[in-house]
């Protein structure tokens, strides 16, 4: 099948994958769901971040758009789900609706006076639009932990309440210290998750 002349960027790639996933198409493709293609989404995600850090634009380009192609890979699955389908169109307009729904000072009247009031502003409609009550719902536990602490440490200021892990023995003395890490790279601005791969990452590039 040729591919006509003015299809080109997004439109492009949906129809790609909608073909791969078709009768007559990529029979490896056709066999994913999402639970196996999880892995897959997580690795994209990570190479991402990689490539963030290196000076080569054209792999990060690369690299969006595998992570893109798991986006529309995920959606094609939906689109065949037989008891409550979606497709790309109602991801894409459902992360419009989000957006200016999240960005009054932009589409509505609200009035920021910094971005710190944005963020604030955010947390606030996003925890009235999930129903959330208690400053810890809606966390993801199983995001790797010096991602995690950041988190928790973010809404506890929130919150208006201080983290203290509790224990005595040696994994416990260790989880308070790696804590401290973690409030003290918020202190500085600094993100512990990337600070910590990246200076690895430049260890192991000087030892090559």
């Amino acid at each position: 099948m040729s591919e006509p002349d003015s299809e080109r960027g997004l439109l492009r790639a949906v129809r790609v994958m909608d073909r791969l996933r078709s009768p007559g198409g990529c029979p490896w493709d056709a066999e994913q769901d999402h639970r196996s293609l999880a892995p897959y989404l997580l690795e994209e995600a990570y190479e991402a971040v990689d490539a963030i850090d290196g000076a080569d634009r054209a792999h990060l380009r690369e690299e969006l758009g595998d992570v893109l192609l798991q986006v529309l890979f995920h959606a094609r699955i939906a689109a065949d789900d037989e008891t409550a389908p979606f497709d790309i169109d109602d991801v894409a307009d459902g992360l419009a609706d989000k957006l200016e729904r999240r960005h009054p000072h932009v589409f509505g009247d609200t009035v920021v006076d910094g971005a710190a009031q944005v963020d604030v502003n955010w947390e606030q409609i996003k925890a009235a639009e999930k129903g959330r009550t208690g400053p810890y719902d809606g966390v993801t536990w199983s995001q790797p932990s010096l991602s995690l602490a950041a988190q928790v440490l973010r809404r506890a200021e929130r919150a208006g309440q201080s983290v203290e892990l509790a224990g005595d023995d040696a994994e416990a003395e260790l989880a308070a210290s790696l804590l401290q890490t973690v409030q003290r790279a918020r202190e500085v601005g600094v993100d512990p998750e990337l600070a910590l791969r990246r200076a690895l990452r430049e260890f192991a590039a000087e030892r090559r």
